[in-house]
């Protein structure tokens, strides 16, 4: 069994080891593979597993060999599945294995936005305390969560996650979902976007990204929210409106942003979020915790090894 890794990097920069993987076959592990270079790594490959590296039709048609495409992840568009389809090449994602993380980085977002811990500790570092006349100083107020409000669009796992951690916090909760099985659980509100627009302190996005999703967050809804409010997205880049954001966030319409993806990534230097007021950013981190990377693994190995007995797991095409 001969299986490819075309980016495994960003899974595994070293801390990690892949022996669940390579106790099924022999591997070829790339950190990192330019498109040219694909289909030369996975000539003769019959399984191979990618994060962001594109698998497109013409690439899946040169690979006769192929019979499985793992992706180390929950997102899969990165993978032309009508052309595996054709080929009854079976696709896998990784759902689950990130969300104590993400929902974490959530909240992380919120309580730098809220307590600003990270800027009053870089003044303190360059003398401002030792210089203080009074015992205490602030240059931010300091907001606290309880009984404010926190919506959430997409009650998924990572959702239903922070609406729980918002709920330890004393916060109100609002979710939106497309379809609900069950009632939402106790103290959870199910709502309109409108109503989570209008009412909410703090919006989390955990929704998918479909047509209708994206640029979900637009002059429009950011119209609608308070302009004390608070957004916070780790979920996809494209949902947001990247320049819209940055023109409320720079005229007062809300009061900040806290983002872990954005709609280009890498991002290009011109970005307008990079230089908007009180807007957070960080590099698609929200996953990347050692124990949601050592999941991730696990569970693509578990995939892989699923689909040879016979009963694939976590199919997606």
């Amino acid at each position: 069994m001969q299986i490819t890794l075309l980016d495994a990097y960003t899974a595994n920069p070293g801390d990690l080891s892949w022996a669940p993987l390579e106790a099924i076959g022999n591997c070829a592990i790339f950190d990192r593979t330019p498109i040219e270079e694909t289909v030369a790594r996975c000539t003769n490959a019959e399984v191979v597993i990618t994060n962001k590296s594109v698998l497109n039709r013409q690439i899946i048609e040169s690979l006769p060999t192929l019979r499985y495409i793992g992706v180390t992840a929950t997102g899969y568009n990165i993978v032309d599945i009508a052309a595996a389809k054709e080929r009854g090449i079976t696709v896998t994602n990784v759902p689950g294995y990130s969300t104590p993380s993400v929902a974490q980085a959530v909240f992380a977002l919120i309580l730098e936005l809220t307590n600003h811990v990270g800027h009053h500790a870089k003044t303190v570092r360059e003398g401002r305390w030792s210089a203080c006349p009074d015992f205490c100083y602030w240059d931010h107020p300091i907001i606290e969560l309880s009984g404010r409000t926190l919506g959430i669009i997409g009650y998924g796992d990572i959702g239903s996650a922070v609406g729980q951690i918002g709920l330890a916090f004393g916060m109100n909760v609002l979710a939106n979902r497309r379809n609900w099985a069950t009632p939402p659980p106790a103290g959870i509100r199910s709502a309109s976007h409108e109503e989570i627009f209008s009412q909410s302190d703090v919006i989390s996005l955990h929704c998918p990204l479909t047509p209708e999703t994206q640029h979900m967050i637009n002059s429009r809804s950011l119209s609608q929210m308070k302009p004390g409010a608070l957004l916070i997205n780790t979920g996809r880049g494209p949902l947001i409106d990247d320049a819209a954001l940055a023109t409320a966030l720079n005229e007062g319409t809300i009061a900040g942003a806290g983002l872990d993806v954005l709609s280009t990534e890498p991002p290009p230097a011109g970005n307008p979020l990079f230089t908007a007021k009180n807007c957070l950013i960080t590099p698609h981190i929200g996953w990347a915790s050692r124990e949601s990377r050592g999941r991730l693994i696990q569970i693509t190995a578990d995939n892989v090894a699923a689909f040879l007995a016979g009963k694939p797991q976590n199919v997606v095409a």
